[in-house]
């Protein structure tokens, strides 16, 4: 399977429907579970249902999956069954395979119910109504990419004894999204010069500035104080997303001190020094965060 393991949960739902055909009379025997086998629109409901659950057994590549919801309605029409199936889940993949599943085989249903008194029922066009949940459903837009720069807080990378890994990560991270990357640099553990680089950025309209290293606990770890010093309102969802997240990964995560927060019309966001801590971070809250964007500019949820 592939892998989902660095995917957040959101809500995700999915419709679909399948259609079946038959003569007038079969359709109306069906309406009114008049037939050989019984009720045929209670039992094509409960075996959509029972499909939805075992899609992930039934097709080799689709993931298992608790479900929240699934509901099936019927239209009736004069010469034809419209199957429509509706799947919910809080989870990390889509549930448009549940959602077919279940109108297909509640299509097979009635089709096997219906076959003894009609030999010219037919099984239409099966196919996804619509999809949503993800973080497709999260992107934002704007006039013009977001001036941002990344600043990498480490002694021994601004001194060239090590290589600097996690501000490549971000730089190639933003190159997704709607955004400007104006700076990429690197400083000592020194609250002084990430100041003047933090507060030189700001004055120059950058928007969003993100940070990796000194979020920890070390003696020289001093990012997260220094900024501190300049947010004027501090944003604590976003470092909570990144914590909660972390910790489903590594119990390590608690111990980052990490802190976000705006200054006039710049975000700020310190993320952990470790390549890992940063890939992580960035998948729990990008491109989500962006909306804050909007949001400044009185747009709202």
């Amino acid at each position: 399977m592939i892998d989902i393991s660095g995917k957040i949960e959101t809500l995700r739902s999915a419709i679909a429907e399948s259609r079946v055909f038959a003569k007038k009379e079969t359709i109306g025997r069906a309406e009114r579970g008049e037939t050989p086998k019984g009720d045929v629109l209670t039992t094509a409901r409960v075996a959509a249902v029972l499909a939805a659950k075992k899609t992930a057994e039934l097709i080799p590549y689709c993931h298992p999956l608790l479900l929240d919801s699934v509901a099936v309605d019927f239209k009736i029409r004069e010469t034809e069954i419209v199957v429509q199936t509706t799947v919910r889940s809080i989870g990390k993949t889509g549930v448009e395979m549940e959602a077919l599943t279940a109108a297909s085989i509640a299509a097979l249903t009635i089709y096997d119910m219906l076959k003894p008194i009609d030999k010219e029922v037919l099984i239409g066009e099966t196919k996804l109504l619509e999809k949503k949940g993800g973080k497709s459903d999260f992107g934002e837009t704007f006039l013009s990419p977001l001036k941002s720069a990344v600043l990498v807080t480490s002694d021994s990378v601004s001194a060239g004894k090590k290589a600097d890994r996690s501000g490549k990560i971000i730089v190639e991270e933003m190159k997704r999204f709607p955004l400007d990357l104006r700076y990429y640099e690197i400083v000592p553990d020194d609250p002084a010069k990430i100041r003047q680089k933090l507060i030189g950025w700001v004055e120059e309209g950058i928007r969003l500035i993100v940070t990796t290293g000194g979020t920890g606990l070390g003696p020289r770890d001093l990012t997260v104080e220094t900024v501190k010093g300049l947010i004027e309102r501090e944003v604590p969802g976003i470092a909570e997303a990144i914590r909660s997240y972390g910790q489903r990964r590594t119990p390590y995560a608690m111990l980052s001190r990490g802190v976000v927060g705006v200054r006039g019309k710049s975000l700020f966001v310190t993320l952990p020094g470790s390549s890992r801590g940063v890939k992580e971070s960035m998948a729990a809250v990008f491109p989500n965060l962006l909306h804050i964007f909007n949001m400044m500019e009185g747009g709202g949820h």
